[in-house]
């Protein structure tokens, strides 16, 4: 079943509807679960129930459904268990040996019945350890609440998905189990994770961590999103985290933290890409090329004296990303700012940053401060982030 996280859905027309994310069972003891059907993932990132009644076939990379498909949200039953989400990495008991379960297996047994009949369990250490493939009636554990389940073999099942979707799907899971995923996963991919996670689903994940850990993946986060983060804490917690981070990591956060949240300060991310006026074209498309950058932080090159950290030396322009594409490869960016884009201040509001973006059709916007210094850059992501309700990534 782990290999179906992610598999394609499409509908009787061909055309592709969703993929699946999760399997939907009903424990019933030492008989094998009755398999429900699947939890589809459609746009926009949106969680719904296709009965395994109407799937006409599964194969490699698809499953075809007939008839129509029901975009009500999905809302799991207590009745109900998620194959995929709850039941991989449990601790089970097979022959009167522990282990825990790797994968399980389901097949039809009827026409349009499905049931789980087989289970893969690693038993000892993971190197030194077996697998071994028993029917669902031979393993004992299933029925049991574990307070420490583990996570390894969900997060490979997730491992391809983006760090949206992964956040969509751990949203979805009950509460315990979120909690066990986010703490198992590698520092940066949890830092890309919370920031996709809605602001509740944030500070649960985070008081549940070591607070040097948390520490740790504040620091991965992007500036911007760490901050918002901490702005959700009580200000005891979210100061002493600050001081567990490296002072070179919390100094931007700080910074950021010292504007209100509604403004062009306390939305802009500060760490744009900055270069000097005598570096090339060349080495600013390489630049922008960087695989982390979101494409909003990527439209823009800004242009500064040194020092190019924010905040920088005295800010000269910006230079847009189809203008470089434009240039020969040597000449100096100094040469191609855009005269005619005029830097907001870090007090300007939501509503006038909005506003602005929109007037000069823009994805990002250079802020400065009094002294002519550039201190950050506000992306439309930011703006709509901070425009849309609060509970917009529940609600979607």
């Amino acid at each position: 079943m782990a290999r179906l996280a992610g598999l394609a859905v499409f509908d009787p027309a061909g055309d592709q509807i969703g993929r699946i994310r999760d399997v939907v069972v009903a424990l019933r003891g030492p008989l094998p679960p009755n398999v429900h059907g699947f939890v589809v993932e459609v746009q926009p990132r949106r969680r719904v129930f296709l009965p395994i009644t109407r799937i006409t076939s599964m194969e490699a990379g698809a499953a075809i459904f007939t008839g129509r498909l029901n975009v009500r949200r999905f809302e799991q039953r207590e009745s109900e268990t998620l194959a995929i989400g709850q039941l991989l990495d449990l601790a089970v008991t097979l022959d009167g040996a522990a282990g825990n379960v790797l994968d399980v297996a389901m097949e039809q047994v009827r026409p349009s019945e499905w049931q789980i009949t087989k289970v893969a369990v690693r038993r000892g250490s993971k190197r030194r350890g077996e697998t071994v493939i028993a029917d669902w009636s031979e393993v004992q554990g299933f029925g049991t609440v574990q307070p420490d389940q583990g996570a390894a073999g969900l997060i490979a099942a997730f491992e391809s998905m983006r760090a949206a979707d992964l956040a969509n799907a751990l949203h979805e899971l009950p509460a315990k189990r979120m909690v066990e995923v986010a703490a198992a996963l590698d520092d940066d991919r949890l830092a890309d994770v919370l920031e996709e996670l809605p602001e509740r689903d944030q500070v649960v994940v985070l008081s549940h961590l070591a607070p040097e850990r948390a520490a740790d993946v504040l620091e991965e986060m992007a500036p911007d999103d760490a901050t918002d983060l901490l702005q959700d804490l009580p200000p005891q917690e979210a100061e002493a985290l600050l001081a567990l981070m490296e002072a070179d990591e919390a100094e931007p956060v700080r910074r950021l933290l010292s504007y209100d949240e509604l403004t062009a300060g306390g939305m802009m991310t500060s760490e744009p890409v900055v270069l000097p006026p005598n570096s090339t074209v060349a080495e600013a498309l390489a630049h922008i090329r960087q695989r982390e950058l979101t494409p909003a932080v990527a439209a823009h090159v800004y242009v500064a004296r040194p020092p190019t950290e924010t905040p920088t030396g005295r800010f000269l322009g910006v230079a847009h990303f189809q203008r470089l594409l434009r240039e020969p490869p040597a000449t100096l960016l100094g040469a191609v700012v855009d005269p005619t884009l005029d830097p907001i201040r870090p007090e300007l509001t939501l509503p006038e940053v909005a506003a602005y973006l929109a007037t000069y059709n823009l994805v990002a916007i250079p802020v400065v401060d009094e002294l002519g210094r550039l201190v950050g850059a506000v992306t439309v992501d930011d703006v709509l982030d901070h425009m849309l309700p609060d509970d917009w990534r529940e609600s979607t």
